[in-house]
């Protein structure tokens, strides 16, 4: 892309702040809606909330490490931008769609870039009935929640879970079970990409159990069901050389 409009969107930090205010002296730009790139100067949280703004529009998004966590982001370097923007590597990411359906009765849908979890309320133990593709898989799971995550997801709170890394293109979702107490020694599933997981909630009454699609929480629910949405492309951009694909592969071999 020739010439591309950009418009620049940064976290809150004083860091990033400071950082916004000297790109936009230097660089010319438009509003975030009239963008042809969005430039997002931060951590990994503000790439997040940056893929979700464009979603309606799935404008590519290159991001600048401005923040504390950046796996997600660029190096930061006020020099070259329109050179790094027009030999950028384009990586492309399809969400999870949540539906969860609460205790009220209320179905509420979100999507998740990195990963859909369940967590336990309360001090007790959270039990779920576990069904892929209409086969329920584990009967009973007691634990402190369990998560689905997307490979570029694979390396956030999944591997905290110590679940498995996945490469990008590796069409895989990661199913990690959260300090499961029962079935002990289970570590998990890896599952196709267009398998649909179900978790059925049971004693949700004295066992209530919160769903999360990467930022948005839904209370009390009963059952949640995730699918990955291949209608929907999430556009991001990396330094040639330096992509997502290659750092997730880079991860698994830190010591």
């Amino acid at each position: 892309m020739s010439n591309p409009s950009i418009a620049f969107t940064a976290s809150k930090s004083p860091k990033a702040r400071q950082t916004l205010a000297d790109m936009q002296k230097r660089y010319e730009t438009v509003p975030v809606e009239e963008a042809d790139i969005i430039v997002a100067l931060g951590g990994d949280g503000l790439m997040l909330r940056s893929l979700h703004a464009t979603i309606d529009r799935q404008v590519p998004v290159f991001g600048m490490n401005a923040g504390s966590v950046g796996f997600l982001m660029n190096s930061f370097r006020e020099d070259d931008l329109l050179q790094r923007l027009a030999d950028a590597e384009e990586v492309t990411l399809h969400p999870l769609r949540m539906k969860a359906q609460t205790r009220s009765g209320e179905v509420i849908e979100k999507l998740a870039i990195n990963e859909v979890s369940l967590l336990r309320q309360t001090n007790q133990a959270a039990k779920l009935r576990i069904t892929v593709d209409d086969k329920v898989r584990l009967d009973e799971m007691v634990c402190d929640g369990v998560l689905v995550a997307t490979p570029a997801g694979s390396t956030a709170y999944n591997l905290s879970a110590h679940g498995p890394i996945v490469p990008m293109d590796a069409d895989i979702l990661c199913l990690t079970p959260i300090s499961a107490f029962r079935p002990r020694r289970w570590r998990g599933a890896l599952l196709p990409h267009d398998a649909i997981v179900r978790f059925d909630v049971l004693e949700d009454e004295h066992r209530p159990v919160n769903a999360t699609a990467d930022t948005s929480e839904v209370h009390s629910v009963t059952s949640v069901e995730i699918a990955e949405d291949r209608s929907i492309a999430l556009r991001l951009l990396y330094d040639r050389g330096h992509n997502l694909a290659d750092r997730i592969i880079a991860e698994q071999f830190l010591v």
